[in-house]
């Protein structure tokens, strides 16, 4: 091996500091890369020698040198080495260790600069498919637990108030539209990963007259970067990841925090397997909803990973600068917190049960159904706002009574409109309020079964991303 030590070389007469040391290495998270740095040194060696630049014989004994060295570091029998600052400086060293001179000639023509950007975003492409197809499991799971509870009522909400009866299906499908938003700004911010900035070099590309475009197709990217001081310094892919996954977080957050509602002994809508829950250190009675908790808690994560990177780039000038190692960590973490919470999210749908005589006695309290009064009265010819006037001294009438709409004469209701007939009552039934909203979007039953359809067949439907 050469004297060299990491990127330091002879133009230095030493080490770093060991503070300094501390400080510059990444290895502590950049090993996260392993996987892509020896698929983009392997694709870089294989053009190396294509290209003519360097040997065949160099070429193979590089790509299995690679291969060796990446199983031997993932399975624990070579260690990291901090003063080799990286996961590229650490690969490259165990590899020259290996075959020798063929090892030093896998850096003919790159940077460590273009290198990283390159793994960066296999990395990013990786994380973004893999919560793509997490998400997609959500979106299922959802749908067959909706498909349990078409005929099952639930009161929708506003301001956390009791508003009007809808099915709990609908409820549960809200979130397939979230996720379907999630799942499409993740598969943009994929496709925004997709141009491979290997061959920028440091900042100013290569002399070596290399074969961008192969090793790209290799890689899986569809195309290559047309700039090299941008190529290098580019992070906006991961700014754009990071901003779905926090988005996708929020999402789950608000799942969560319905999850800790139902369970609560105040709503009492459903019960959660206790494979998704804790205990108390002190109260033996308690069955605590933490896992949705902490769902909710991670979106202040992954939105301080947005924030995190968003300030590190904002004052960088052209073209690689150091702080750029600052980037990684916040990818790193909220794609993980994503994925993790995904799976979570998963595990707690797939054993929810709602109590489906508790979410009906709750529609049955609270004069959901005054909305349906109103209109009857428009249906019949009066203008909305003097309908919603009638309804309005109903239900004051009512909670003067202690009793439910339903729970009115019709005498009661013909004293304050004359266009009050036996009908009435039918309007009052949830199900048939329900579902009169048969409309696009709407919770009566037979667009509630086309939504189902329609989420299977897209969840069926979906193709390889590009």
């Amino acid at each position: 091996m050469s004297k060299e030590k990491g990127a330091r070389s002879r133009r230095f007469e030493g080490g770093l500091a060991p503070d300094a040391e501390d400080v510059n290495a990444s290895i502590g998270f950049d090993y996260r890369l392993l996987p892509h740095d020896v698929a983009g040194s392997i694709a870089h060696a294989k053009m190396l020698a294509r290209q003519g630049i360097i040997p065949d014989d160099d070429a193979k004994s590089i790509e299995s040198g690679l291969r060796e060295v990446e199983g031997l570091l993932a399975d624990g029998k070579l260690e990291w080495d901090p003063a080799l600052e990286d996961v590229h400086m650490n690969v490259e060293a165990h590899l020259s260790n290996r075959i020798g001179d063929a090892g030093r000639r896998l850096h003919t023509g790159r940077s460590r600069n273009d290198q990283v950007a390159t793994d960066l975003r296999l990395y990013a492409r990786a994380g973004a498919a893999r919560l793509i197809e997490l998400v997609d499991k959500l979106r299922a799971a959802l749908v067959t637990l909706a498909e349990q509870h078409v005929d099952d009522f639930l009161p929708g909400y506003t301001h956390l108030q009791r508003a009007q009866p809808v099915r709990l299906a609908h409820h549960l499908l809200a979130y397939n539209e979230m996720l379907w938003r999630d799942r499409g700004r993740l598969a943009d911010a994929r496709k925004r990963c997709g141009e491979s900035p290997l061959g920028s070099g440091a900042l100013a590309a290569t002399t070596f007259k290399l074969d961008r475009e192969s090793v790209a197709a290799e890689l899986g990217f569809t195309g290559v970067t047309h700039n090299s001081l941008d190529a290098v310094g580019d992070r906006d892919f991961a700014v754009e990841l990071i901003a779905a996954i926090a988005l996708c977080q929020v999402h789950l957050s608000r799942l969560g925090e319905e999850i800790v509602l139902w369970l609560s002994q105040e709503f009492r809508f459903a019960t959660l397997g206790q494979s998704y829950c804790s205990g108390s250190s002190i109260m033996p009675q308690k069955v605590n909803p933490d896992l949705a908790e902490l769902i909710r808690g991670k979106a202040g994560r992954t939105i301080g990973s947005w924030v995190t990177l968003m300030t590190v780039l904002k004052g960088l000038p052209m073209a690689y600068n150091k702080d750029l190692q600052e980037s990684q960590e916040p990818l790193f973490d909220a794609v993980e917190t994503l994925d993790g919470s995904l799976r979570v999210a998963i595990g707690m749908i797939e054993n929810l049960e709602f109590d489906g005589a508790v979410t009906r006695a709750a529609v049955d309290s609270g004069y959901l159904v005054a909305t349906e009064v109103a209109d009857y009265l428009v249906s019949k010819g009066l203008p909305f706002r003097s309908a919603h006037d009638v309804a309005g001294a109903l239900v004051r009438s009512a909670i003067e009574r202690g009793v439910e709409l339903g729970e009115l004469s019709l005498a009661d209701f013909q004293s304050e409109s004359e266009l009050f007939t036996e009908e009435i009552f039918e309007w009052l039934d949830v199900a048939r309020a329900v579902d009169r909203r048969d409309i696009v979007g709407g919770p009566a039953k037979t667009r509630i079964l086309g939504e189902i359809r329609r989420i299977k067949e897209d969840l069926s439907s979906m193709r390889d991303l590009p």
